[in-house]
């Protein structure tokens, strides 16, 4: 394979650049701002946190990562980017200063200034780092008050080093110094000081613990969000919620509605999926080969094939990315695929139940990948023919074998 050599003139992805702090400025995760733009995961974390540069295998260097006025618009009585990579090119084609200037039409001065100004310690011209030094200058950077003032300085510190969050530190600075507004201090600031590299507020608190950052998440940077109107749907859409659901969580009169889940193994390298009728409390286990969304689907494809529409009326399931093809499953089994609000596990409560009674059989922290489909049988028929309670000390799958042989049959008493 023949290797094209790069010359200098090589366009930087201006366009990519930009749109990609757009999206960042969203809240949008580093990935997906890379993968939405179109460049790799390598050079979108180089564009968001900066990377090291090596040379005999020493680290001579830092670039740091793309600051927002680097691809900002500004006005055209500024040097761009594209006319720094110009400037570097009629260079290297040893053009004089106003030939340069005559082609970009600027004044001489200008190029002059330019390559005097931002030019390197050997006398050469390297665009991009001329690009960043005019962007560090447009920046105006200023002192924070935390730096200007040590007694606030001292006192932030103290009060972080004891677990106090910043919301709690501002109000007490609010509180105790209530006509003295230079020791005022809004969260976003001392999250900002927190934050910043080399932050000397970043120091193990005065009781021990495995956390160095003084916040009660531990980070030491800030995450991404995104505002809920520009996420992303996890699942094909549309999706049913529970409270689309004709019937409350509560209710279980009526035979044919299933709630699902899974068991997952150390790692989440191994999963079971489980299946309970709400009405009989009857179960049915599924052997999955992987933990994806392709496998759950045809595991429940298989294993609820054998049912009458009467006895498949719904299926509720949490949000899990294993659901993510509800909608082929529906279409397969002609029922409906309903889900959970988050962090609600009790609208699915008769399976949750189920999955603290099935981890006798599959306790935590065990390969869940050793059991094939004929032990997942067995423990099914077993944990159906226990008496329970709640069936008035019926087992589920007697009333499931009655409900099958008799559509027609009495509601249970609950």
């Amino acid at each position: 394979m023949r290797r094209v050599k790069k010359g200098p003139g090589r366009r930087p992805q201006s366009a990519k650049r930009a749109r990609f702090m757009e999206l960042r400025a969203r809240g949008w995760p580093i990935a997906t701002a890379g993968r939405e733009v179109g460049v790799s995961r390598t050079t979108a974390s180089n564009w968001a946190r900066g990377y090291k540069v090596y040379r005999g295998g020493q680290v001579v260097g830092f670039v740091d990562r793309l600051d927002h006025l680097a691809v900002r618009a500004i006005s055209a009585r500024y040097l761009s980017q594209d006319e720094r990579i110009l400037i570097a090119d009629m260079r290297r084609q040893g053009l004089t200063v106003r030939a340069i200037a005559a082609e970009l039409g600027r004044a001489p001065s200008t190029i002059s200034r330019e390559v005097r100004r931002n030019g390197g310690h050997d006398g050469g011209y390297r665009p991009f780092e001329a690009h960043r030094q005019a962007t560090r200058r447009r920046a105006k950077p200023r002192c924070r008050r935390l730096e200007t003032n040590l007694q606030l300085r001292t006192l932030v510190g103290e009060l972080l080093a004891q677990r106090w969050s910043p919301a709690q530190v501002g109000r007490h600075l609010r509180a105790t110094f209530p006509d003295d507004r230079s020791m005022w201090l809004c969260h976003e600031s001392i999250y900002q000081a927190v934050y910043e590299p080399g932050s000397t507020l970043v120091r193990p608190p005065a009781v021990p613990s495995t956390h160095l950052s003084p916040l009660r998440t531990g980070r030491d940077h800030r995450r991404a969000h995104q505002r809920r109107d520009r996420r992303r749907p996890r699942f094909e859409q549309p999706m049913l919620s529970i409270h689309d659901r004709p019937f409350p969580p509560e209710d279980r009169t009526q035979p044919g509605h299933w709630e699902g889940d899974l068991i997952v193994g150390p790692g989440h390298q191994s999963a079971i999926g489980t299946l309970v009728e709400r009405h009989t409390r009857t179960t049915r286990l599924l052997h999955l080969p992987a933990r994806d969304a392709d496998a759950l689907r045809a595991a429940i494809g298989a294993r609820m094939a054998d049912l009458p529409s009467w006895m498949l009326r719904s299926i509720t399931w949490d949000q899990g990315t294993e659901m993510a093809r509800h909608l082929t499953i529906a279409a397969d089994l002609g029922t409906r695929v309903y889900f959970c609000d988050p962090h609600a596990p009790w609208q699915r409560g008769t399976n949750e139940n189920t999955n603290g009674l099935l981890r006798q059989y599959f306790p935590k922290g065990a390969d869940l990948s050793i059991h094939g489909p004929d032990h997942l049988r067995a423990v099914e028929d077993e944990v159906n023919r226990r008496p329970r309670l709640v069936l008035n000390d019926a087992t589920p799958a007697d009333l499931f074998a009655a409900l099958l042989a008799s559509p027609n049959h009495q509601p249970l008493r609950r």
